[in-house]
C-alpha cells in the first residue's frame, strides 16, 4: 500500500470532462491540461506523480459496452506489465461506472496494483461541483495507499469495485456499497480466470422476472444466441415455477449449454433457492445462485468467466464462489 511512483490516469470520457456542444454536453479532449491547471491550486504534497492517457474515442458512458471493458482491461494490463505503472486511475462517466468497476474486478483478478475508477455528476469547472473533489480525492487516496484490486472512489468514499451500485441520479452521493449478510469464504484464483487469461466478448442478457413474463418472451431471448442469462428473481430466488412451459424453456436452454445465473431483484436480497419450493424448481432447471451479488457484479463476473473460454460447468463452478469479495453467504 505504498504511494504510487508511476500512476497512469486513463481518461475514457464521461461527464467529468464534458464541455458544451451544439447538441448539449459531450465528451471533450484536452482534459489533461485542465487537470494540471487545477492541480496548481491543490496541495501537491498529497498527490502522487501521474501520467495521462486518453482512451479514444472518448465516450459518454451511456454508450459503454462490453467491448469497452475489454479495451480497458487491455490498456490497464499493458500499462502495468509493459510500461511499469504501479497504479491506474480511470476517469469514467457515472451511468455505467458501477458496471465497469465490477467487470474490471473480474477481468483483472490477481493484478497486484490498485485500480481506481471515478467520475462526477457535474462537469469539471462547475462552481461547487463534484468533479475536482472526486478526482483529486481519488489521487489523495492513492497517495495514502490503496490495496491492490479494483475500487470506486466517489463523494469522499473508497468503495468496493464489485459491491457498489448507482442508486441516485440527483446527488453527489450517487454510489453506495450494498450491505452483505456475511462475507463468503474467498476462493483461490485459478490461472484460467486471472488477468493473464486472454478474454473474448461474450453474448449475455439480463432479464427481471415479472408477472407479465411469458414463456414465448423467454424463449425468444434464449434462442437469440446468448451464452449466458442473468435472471433477476423475486425475493430469495423464486419465480413462476408453476408455469410448466416457462420452466421447460429454462431446462432446454441449460441443456443446450446456456449458463443461467440468478440474483435477487431486491437491493438487499440474497438468493437461497431452498427456502421456497418455487426456488428449488428454478435450481432444478439449471439456475446457479449468485448469492447476494449486485446486478453489476453478476453481469461482469459472468462476462469474464464466459470470455475466458470456460465450459458451462466451469463457469457455474466459479459463479458460485467468491473471487474478490463480491459475494455473501
Amino acid at each position: 500500500m505504498a504511494t504510487p511512483e508511476n500512476l497512469l490516469v486513463l481518461y475514457t470520457g464521461g461527464t467529468i470532462g464534458m464541455q458544451m456542444s451544439a447538441d448539449g454536453l459531450a465528451p471533450a479532449s484536452g482534459f489533461e491540461a485542465r487537470m494540471r491547471a487545477q492541480q496548481a491550486s491543490e496541495n501537491t504534497g498529497e498527490l502522487p506523480n501521474w501520467q495521462f492517457r486518453e482512451l479514444l474515442p472518448l465516450i459518454d458512458s451511456a454508450n459503454m459496452n462490453p467491448g469497452h471493458w475489454l479495451a480497458l482491461r487491455d490498456q490497464i494490463v499493458a500499462a502495468v506489465e509493459q510500461e511499469g505503472h504501479d497504479a491506474v486511475l480511470v476517469l469514467h462517466g457515472t451511468d455505467t461506472l458501477a458496471y465497469s468497476a465490477a467487470a474490471l474486478s473480474f477481468l483483472l483478478l490477481g493484478l497486484d496494483v490498485p485500480v481506481l475508477l471515478t467520475g462526477a455528476m457535474q462537469p469539471a469547472g462547475v462552481a461547487g461541483g463534484d468533479a475536482w473533489p472526486n478526482l483529486f480525492g481519488a489521487l489523495r487516496a492513492l497517495h495514502r495507499g490503496v490495496q491492490p484490486g479494483v475500487h470506486l472512489y466517489f463523494n469522499g468514499q473508497l468503495l468496493h469495485g464489485a459491491r457498489c451500485s448507482k442508486l441516485r441520479s440527483d446527488a453527489f452521493d450517487a454510489f453506495q456499497v450494498l450491505p452483505r449478510l456475511r462475507q463468503a469464504e474467498r476462493a483461490a484464483i485459478d490461472a484460467r480466470i486471472d488477468y493473464r487469461q486472454p478474454r473474448q466478448a461474450a453474448n449475455l442478457a439480463v432479464l427481471p422476472l415479472h408477472p407479465a413474463l411469458q414463456a414465448s418472451h423467454l424463449r425468444a431471448l434464449l434462442e437469440s444466441g446468448i451464452q449466458g442469462l442473468l435472471l433477476e428473481c423475486y425475493g430469495s430466488g423464486t419465480g413462476p415455477a408453476g408455469d410448466a412451459e416457462l420452466m421447460a424453456v429454462l431446462h432446454e436452454a441449460h441443456a443446450r449449454g446456456v449458463v443461467l445465473a440468478a440474483i435477487s431483484q431486491c437491493p438487499q436480497g440474497h438468493v437461497q433457492f431452498g427456502v421456497y419450493a418455487a426456488g428449488s424448481r428454478l435450481a432444478e432447471a439449471g439456475l446457479v445462485s449468485c448469492g447476494g451479488m449486485t446486478r453489476e457484479a453478476a453481469l461482469g463476473k459472468l462476462f469474464a468467466l464466459l470470455g475466458a473460454g470456460l465450459t458451462q460447468a466451469e463457469v457455474e463452478h466459479w459463479l458460485a464462489r467468491d473471487l474478490c469479495g463480491e459475494m455473501s453467504d
